[in-house]
């Protein structure tokens, strides 16, 4: 393939611009390298990874597996994400002028993916969340943001459940709030003893939602689509 050709530049550009092209490159790899986490910065991680292949068997110097340390790095950083955000913050923009409205609000099928701290393995389900306002709500996107910020963590599903509950009720003070997570544990159905197709609920009410009956079965009921059970 003739490069002048291709990127209609004239012979006497090309050698420039694959000078450009490796500075770039030279410049993108430093800034990568220098991109520090909790005091850890991405070449101690990227070697982290090739130990963790080397332990495996394999060899990271093969070409399939060359820029497998930058990418799971990356990924990294997607995944755990949630440690960089305050879920808290989310829920601090309120607004009040809903004339009147004091019903309960339900977000279901919340879709979330998160990974457990024992196994660093995946945990993919979905939350429903409800509260009882008191005089002020939130945008609806922002309790899938409380969601997705404590799901971007290593996680079990018990402690997840009870933070994004905890955390509505700290900032918002509604008079109840409720929480149900369902998911599936790539700990359980990849390993050890490899039980596909099961799923964990847990749960965690608040408030009215603990303490009365008629409203927390209101609330499971929105969940089951309205339908009386």
């Amino acid at each position: 393939m003739n490069l002048a050709n291709t990127l209609d530049l004239p012979e006497s550009r090309v050698e420039e611009y694959h000078d450009e092209l490796r500075t770039s490159r030279w410049l993108t790899d430093m800034a990568n390298s220098h991109d520090e986490r909790n005091g850890i910065d991405r070449t101690q991680a990227e070697e982290a990874v090739r130990t963790l292949l080397r332990w495996a068997g394999d060899d990271p110097k093969r070409e399939g597996l060359l820029d497998t340390p930058k990418r799971v790095v990356d990924a990294y950083g997607d995944w755990f994400s949630g440690y960089e955000d305050d879920p808290r913050e989310y829920l601090e923009r309120t607004f009040e002028e809903v004339a009147g409205y004091d019903e309960m609000i339900v977000l279901r099928d919340i879709s979330f993916e998160s990974h457990c701290e024992h196994h660093m393995a995946p945990i993919i389900g979905r939350a429903h969340v409800g509260y009882l306002p008191d005089g002020k709500v939130v945008g609806i996107s922002k309790l899938a943001r409380v969601v997705e910020t404590y799901a971007r963590r290593f996680q079990v599903q018990e402690k997840m459940t009870a933070q994004i509950a905890q955390s509505i009720q700290d900032v918002l003070h509604p008079l109840g709030v409720g929480v149900v997570v369902e998911a599936t544990h790539e700990c359980m159905t990849t390993r050890g003893i490899h039980k596909r197709g099961v799923s964990m609920v847990t749960s965690k009410m608040l408030g009215t939602f603990r303490e009365d009956a008629r409203t927390r079965s209101e609330f499971l009921r929105f969940l089951r689509g309205g339908q009386e059970g």
